[in-house]
């Protein structure tokens, strides 16, 4: 027992560190970056010029591109993995201030952040290294691999199934505000106070549409057995294009996420870390 209050006391401690604190602060401007860009490539998409995946890998692969673009993507990466810790931890002994349901609630809504930012980590340190493959590609080629395995398809579904509730979970969250509880509102001026609440619902429920699309996408390639539609987020963002005033709908998805950019920004500054 005392070995476990040992560790849960080490990891406060490390949650506490005033370095991690600023890397994941650090962390939120590069997540606001790539949120950026992956706004931009959304507009691209919605009228016909994109030439690169519209998600995030894409996002980074735009930034790379850039003057000094390899230093910003490793700046990224190492920002985003000091996310990860962030809330690895939280998720072990975090969120002190919720009592028995909330709590579990909050600390395994930070165990899937943490998978998150790993995910976006990882990615960014590929793309920096050059091995940044098309990941829409790639999705297609795991999902149709899955596809041929016994139960596979039934695996692609539920991985469909698990993003779309994602989605519909952002939606709420952005709707409901719940993200206000994790900032610091009493810091912000009025005006500041507004302008967060105002990004972080449009971001969120425009995330949340994105990702929702993709899962739907997911399912449908699963029953339909063609792994040409499950392509994640740049499949979405593309059958989004493709309905009626389908760039309308994907400029208004765009500004959202780039609304969810700008939202990060905010949280460098006045998220509780």
């Amino acid at each position: 027992m005392s070995l476990t209050r040992s560790a849960e006391a080490t990891a406060s401690r490390t949650a506490d560190s005033r370095w991690l604190e600023l890397l994941a602060r650090a962390g939120f401007i590069g997540y606001g970056i790539v949120h950026l860009l992956f706004a931009w490539l959304a507009l691209q998409i919605a009228f016909g010029t994109s030439s690169d995946d519209g998600d995030q890998s894409g996002a980074l692969r735009t930034l790379s591109a850039q003057p000094l673009g390899k230093f910003l993507v490793i700046a990224t990466a190492v920002g985003l993995l000091a996310m990860a810790i962030w809330q690895a931890l939280e998720a072990a002994v975090g969120h002190r201030a919720e009592r028995g349901r909330e709590r579990v609630v909050e600390r395994l809504a930070s165990a899937g952040r943490t998978i998150v930012y790993l995910y976006f980590a990882w990615t960014a340190f590929k793309v920096f290294k050059d091995a940044g493959s098309n990941s829409a590609d790639q999705q297609e080629a795991l999902t149709g691999r899955l596809m041929t395995s016994s139960g596979g398809r039934w695996l692609v579904g539920l991985a469909g199934l698990v993003l779309a509730a994602i989605g519909v979970g952002l939606v709420i969250y952005g709707l409901v505000k719940r993200f206000e509880k994790h900032l610091k509102t009493g810091e912000m001026s009025p005006k500041t106070r507004k302008l967060a609440r105002r990004l972080g619902i449009a971001g969120y429920v425009a995330k949340g549409v994105a990702y929702g699309i993709a899962g739907l996408l997911i399912i449908v390639a699963a029953v339909n057995y063609d792994p040409e539609k499950a392509r994640g987020l740049d499949a979405a963002l593309h059958a989004l294009r493709d309905q009626s005033y389908g760039a309308v709908l994907l400029s208004l998805v765009a500004l959202g996420i780039a609304a969810f950019g700008l939202f990060c920004f905010l949280q460098s500054r006045y998220r509780k870390v």
